[in-house]
């Protein structure tokens, strides 16, 4: 007994993952490997007996003892990623590569994936050093394609090392002769850029972009750079240029043609990697699109046959670790080892198993990504009242084994818990530039946008416009309106200005007509609109404030027994909600909280976690959902995560018979059941409950008015919880701080599946190689037509494409009950492929739905595509999404953008805040009810959202003021106060001169993001990134940079407006004489600088306009240096 404990106690030290390989490293087999390599008689060996990740470890171990160069051919390119990411998670090294296939999905369809390319061109790089030593993961697509030979890369590549002679039209030329395309800023391989003395580069051999900086005509220094924030990332003492190889017709040899001589080949199969790359070559091409081979002989030219590979394949000393060898094996090595168990979750298995080899004398080691994981599996079996001893490991690996040989269990949790696995290549962060360009490019101001200017409605954009002022050249923007009226706007006002977001219908707003003061009373209407719906949620909250209501007990052991039996990792976000909604639910005032998330980023959990927290008080609990597929889909999600608690849940709906209703009913009055789910019958005048504790709301927005009535009346001293899928923006919660207290969840669970994502044509090929693909798997199909008119013909051609599928159709012109039960059956498995309109996305979840086809999907707005995408890739498989669009050439360039982006953005829940925004505006019309959207359409998003937080701050200030005065406390002796905010104007030249940052457009933006600017950090953030992109800041810029600084201060002492021209600054003051802010403290601040500067200063009053002149301010950076001293007199 004493032993164990002991044990108990050491394992709970974490290992190195690096420790367990030198662990491995010791087998006998792979000794005996070691010593048959250094003799030159065996040159085919088979390793009989790996199971699991054994392989992984086995090559890992022999470059960790002997180095050299390896080429590991696995079956396909998941095999692939698995055995590269276990070496990655081994080995830590950097000499371990993935070389994929340089296209997309498969080479007959011809699409080229650049960041494929990249790695493709790394690993030729690498071939360049013959004494290199490295492990090159692939497989038989990978090799079946062509690649560059050594020599003629060598000619193509261009070396630049810091210090070098060199200067930055050579470079330019070199890059123009190897087809790089010169841009504005650099985003995907094969681009340059020149600005100044600094020349971005993205060459096609390297995961990011360089940056080189001359210094006249010699290379000083050298940087890798972001491509999202396009700011350094680490020094480089030397680099290789390498331009596009598959573009070129040099392709022309083998990948093993490179290879030195003394490489080991260690393959899985190495008959079906030959039958392949021959399947490879007969398959026909499928011509989609520009990008397709028109014929079979030009994608021939590409590939190489099965023979030509075997021959190269015989050349090498060759390792087999599959079933068996093939060819005759000269030397066999067995090793003795069985894969990890299947368990499914079951830990009376679980531990019958572990017991069983802890007996025979074996030492377990779990190995998790996540620290958390093994405690959780320790406290499972503390829970259980066993002791079993297991060493935890720092990192995982894809596949559990136990080794008989050196008596050890590896066992990884993903395995244990059911989880799904994914494995990273390199490649993500080349495919985020292209995404950010997108985003970037959809918030640029470009000619012809339509711009909402704050006081004057909505214009056209003309375009930056330089002109002078007293002899000094200025940069304004010039926005058109109605009648051709032209308004110049200073860029120290374009934080009035916002881009016009409205409706996604795609009908341009109506420009606005100058000086009719139409636009003023549009405004002013919103804005009394936006009141009223405010001052009932202030009310509402005011009310809730002042009620009591049932406070809950702590959790309970079965709580948290609930909440360690979660199969997913808890998100950072999703253990925040819960603890704010059970810190709601202890406390007495009742609670009224709402979780917004996206799809499937876990609310129903935290759900079922306050229901059972309410439940174990013995209150009860009502869920209302509002579609009876949900409240049947809840009803399976409660039972599935209560099922081992004493808890009763039971479902009202339409689906259900009258007596069956009942007969519930009943129970629910008798307080039997504990949870009730169930459609808008539940708000019914029957429907009693006998002690009520809490209120489940999901998808609030989908109720009628008469059903949030009846709520109303319901929840006032009952705890609340309402969810909705639309995330809610960021900048909405802030000014509805104080009327709702809002939880958000934001990240995906962290082991979702990235959903694949492809842009094709509309083809039917594609369409039934979609299909039977997914019914290969016993997987079902989602097909979303948005036109009920040709809904039909599609069923038709599905039918005749697929003629064994199991087909059905729906749409919104359905009666309900009959749309209803083709969900529902479809839900069970009764059909295979349903072919809908975008009703799917409103939230019916079908695990076992892999694969989601959107015809037309250029129609869709980016959030509606990304909501139907989360439709798919719920389970641990491998989820599709195929848009279909027309050629992509005749679209508009907003619509191609949209669908690159979505194809580019395939994991889940990533930069989608970014993106979402047209759901901003579906947001915004949620929180405050459907009929503000048609102000939004007339406004665009962003005006509206600064007239509510106006509406909302002039309520808390006056009618509300008691309410929030206890939050507000001594913030009254500042001047911001009494002006919203400061006007500046000058003759001075600031501005950021073009031949520092050449592009218009990135100019505007950069204006802007320096127009929006408050606080000094933000600035000095901002002057840092500027010198990084763009070399040393001119002295106008500078000028431009310390407006900024000017504008904040002037407004903390009151100030309306300041003038800068004729070498003198005006001060102008608050018009209104009785205006407090004479008697504030910051008036005083002014007063006493005047009396000590009599001679400078000259106070004037023309028509009730107060003014102070101050001589002799030539520059910005005088006017702060006064302005400061006034804020410290």
């Amino acid at each position: 007994m004493y032993l164990s404990t002991v044990t108990c106690q050491l394992s709970t030290i974490l290992m190195e993952v690096q420790e367990l390989l030198k662990i491995f490293a010791a087998h006998p087999q792979i000794t005996a490997l070691d010593t048959l390599l250094n003799g030159n008689t065996s040159n085919n060996i088979f390793l009989k007996g790996l199971n699991g990740s054994g392989a992984a470890m086995m090559i890992a171990s022999l470059f960790l003892k002997r180095r050299g160069s390896y080429v590991c051919v696995l079956n396909d390119q998941e095999e692939a990623g698995y055995f590269y990411h276990d070496l990655m998670q081994l080995t830590a090294s950097n000499d371990i590569y993935f070389f994929p296939s340089a296209y997309r999905r498969a080479i007959k369809y011809g699409h080229i994936d650049p960041a494929n390319e990249i790695l493709r061109t790394e690993v030729l790089s690498v071939l360049q050093d013959p004494e290199a030593p490295f492990v090159i993961v692939t497989y038989p697509d990978a090799l079946a394609e062509k690649v560059i030979s050594r020599e003629d890369l060598k000619q193509n590549t261009l070396k630049i090392s810091v210090r070098e002679k060199l200067d930055n039209m050579f470079v330019s030329d070199v890059l123009d002769e190897y087809g790089f395309e010169q841009v504005d800023y650099v985003y995907e391989p094969g681009q340059y850029a020149i600005r100044g003395s600094i020349l971005d580069v993205f060459s096609f051999s390297y995961e990011f972009p360089y940056r080189i900086d001359f210094f006249g005509s010699e290379v000083e220094t050298i940087r890798t750079f972001d491509v999202e924030t396009q700011l350094s990332k680490e020094k480089l003492d030397s680099i290789y240029i390498v331009p596009e190889m598959n573009k070129s017709n040099r392709t022309n040899t083998l990948l093993l043609d490179s290879l030195p001589p003394k490489t080991l080949l260690a393959t899985k199969d190495l008959a079906w990697t030959k039958e392949r790359i021959d399947s490879l070559w007969n398959e026909e091409p499928v011509v989609g699109d520009e990008e397709s081979f028109t014929d079979i002989s030009k994608m021939r030219a590409k590939l190489v046959t099965g023979d030509d590979f075997l021959r190269a394949a015989l050349n090498f000393r060759r390792i087999h670790f599959g079933m068996r060898p093939t060819g005759v094996a000269d030397a066999t090595l067995t090793f003795s080892t069985q894969a990890q168990p299947i368990y499914h979750k079951n830990f009376e298995m679980v531990s019958e198993s572990f017991r069983n080899y802890l007996e025979s004398g074996y030492t377990i080691y779990i190995l998790s990504d996540v620290e958390k994981q093994a405690t959780r599996i320790r406290a499972i079996f503390e829970d259980r009242g066993e002791d079993i001893p297991f060493t935890s490991v720092n990192k995982t690996v894809h596949e559990g084994f136990a080794d008989d040989t050196l008596r050890i269990c590896l066992f990884t949790d993903h395995q244990l818990f059911d989880r799904f696995h994914k494995f990273n290549l390199k490649s993500e962060k080349a495919r985020s530039g292209k995404l950010t360009l997108s985003l970037k490019e959809l918030n640029q101001f470009t000619t012809g946008d339509y711009i909402v200017h704050i006081d004057h409605g909505v214009g056209q954009f003309g375009g930056l416009v330089r002109t002078e002022v007293n002899g000094k050249i200025q940069e304004v923007i010039k926005l058109i309106y109605q009648n051709n009226d032209i308004i110049f706007v200073s860029i120290h006002s374009l934080h009035k200005l916002s881009k016009y977001k409205g409706k996604d219908s795609g009908e341009p707003p109506k420009l606005n007509k100058l000086g009719t003061g139409a636009w003023e009373k549009m405004k002013e209407k919103t804005k009394k609109k936006v009141k009223d719906i405010a001052r009932d949620l202030i009310l509402l909250y005011s009310q809730r404030k002042q009620e009591k209501g049932f406070s809950y007990s702590p959790d309970s052991f079965m709580q948290h027994e609930l909440e360690a039996s979660f199969i997913y990792e808890d998100t950072p976000d999703q253990m925040k909600a819960t603890s704010e909604v059970k810190e709601d639910m202890e406390s007495t005032r009742p609670m009224d909280r709402l979780i917004c998330g996206d799809v499937g980023f876990g609310k129903t959990e935290v759900a079922v976690r306050a229901a059972f927290k309410a439940v174990s008080d013995n209150k009860q609990v009502a869920v209302l959902v509002p579609t009876t597929v949900l409240a049947f889909q809840h009803f399976q999600t409660f039972s599935e995560r209560l099922k081992d608690f004493p808890c009763k849940i039971d479902y009202i709906s339409r689906a259900r018979t009258t007596a069956q209703i009942k007969a519930t009913l009943k129970e629910v009055a008798d307080g039997q059941v504990n949870i009730l789910i169930g459609t808008h019958r539940i708000v019914s005048k029957d429907v009693k409950f006998k002690d009520l504790g809490l209120l489940i709301i999901d998808e609030e927005q989908k109720f009628g008015v008469s059903v949030k009535e009846k709520l109303r009346q319901m929840k006032v001293n009952v705890d609340t919880l309402t969810m909705t899928a639309t995330p809610i923006p960021r900048t909405l919660q802030f000014s509805l701080m104080g009327a709702r207290d809002l939880s958000s969840i934001t990240t995906p669970p962290p082991n979702r599946y990235p959903v694949q994502t492809e842009v094709e044509r509309f083809n039917p090929d594609i369409i039934r190689e979609a299909i039977n693909f997914e019914m290969s798997r016993n997987g079902q199909v989602f097909f979303i037509n948005n036109r009920i008119q040709n809904i039909y013909e599609i069923e038709t051609l599905v039918r005749r494409e697929v003629p064994d599928a199991r087909v059905a159709v729906g749409h919104g012109q359905m009666e309900p009950e009959k749309l209803e039960k083709i969900i529902l059956d479809f839900v069970n498995y009764e059909y295979d492929v349903l072919i809908a309109t975008s009703i799917v996305e409103s939230g019916i979840d079908v695990p076992n739905a892999n694969t989601i086809i959107i015809n037309n999907a250029q129609q869709f707005g980016l959030s509606d595509l990304h909501q139907l995408r989360g439709r798919v890739g719920r389970s641990n498989r491998k989820a599709f999404c195929y848009l279909l669009s027309p050629p992509l050439s005749s679209l508009t360039q907003e619509a191609r953008r949209r669908l690159q982006a979505i194809e580019n953005f395939s994991e889940l829940g990533s930069g989608i805040h970014i993106a979402m925004q047209d759901l901003d505006i579906r947001g915004a019309g949620n929180m405050l009810g459907a009929e503000q959207s048609g102000f939004i359409a007339d406004l665009g998003y962003e005006t509206y959202q600064k007239i509510l937080e106006e509406a909302v701050d002039e309520l808390k200030s006056e009618e509300f003021a008691d309410l929030y005065a206890d939050s507000e406390e001594g913030k009254r002796d500042s001047g911001s106060e009494y002006v919203r905010e400061t006007y500046i104007e000058s003759d001075l030249e600031l501005m950021f001169p073009p031949t520092y940052i050449p592009n218009d457009s990135e100019r505007i933006s950069l204006y802007r993001e320096l127009d929006k600017m408050e606080e000094e950090r933000d600035i000095l953030a901002f002057t840092e990134r500027l010198k990084d992109r763009f070399g040393k800041i001119p002295k106008e810029g500078k000028e431009l940079i310390r407006i900024v600084r000017l504008r904040r201060m002037a407004k903390k002492l009151g100030m309306e407006k300041l003038v800068l021209k004729k070498g003198q600054m005006s001060i102008f003051l608050i018009n209104n004489p009785d205006s407090p802010y004479y008697q504030s403290e910051a008036f005083d601040k002014l007063l006493a600088f005047i009396q000590k500067h009599p001679r400078e200063c000259n106070l004037r009053d023309q028509n009730g306009k107060r003014s102070i002149v101050i001589k002799n301010v030539r520059t910005v950076e005088t006017a702060c240096a006064l302005v400061e001293e006034i804020e410290k007199s």
